[in-house]
């Protein structure tokens, strides 16, 4: 287990360690949770939107892959259109 001191600044503000915020991705803006377990012992945890988090995987993927904003938007319409055709659009019949 991994310790560290931190000290409380002005207006309750603390910094969280360097080597914390790199192993659990941790940046600015980042919202906490914090839980008392009684004792003057408390938990702090990261509370992640999973919008927010699988949006960041996808952009990495596609940074990655050297892929465009503009590519993949145009690709989801594409593969829109072709969900619609296949699966609401009825071939017509004819009689006989």
């Amino acid at each position: 287990m991994t310790s560290a001191s931190v000290q409380i600044r002005q207006k309750g503000i603390i910094t969280i360690p360097v080597e914390f915020r790199q192993r659990y991705d941790l940046s600015q803006g980042d919202v906490l949770t914090m839980m008392d377990l009684g004792e003057g012992v408390f938990v702090l945890a990261p509370q992640r939107s999973q919008v927010t988090h699988h949006g960041d995987r996808v952009a990495k993927i596609l940074q990655a892959e050297n892929i465009s904003l503009d590519d993949m938007l145009a690709a989801l319409d594409d593969e829109r259109r072709t969900y619609y055709q296949e699966n609401y659009v009825q071939a017509p019949s004819f009689p006989g």
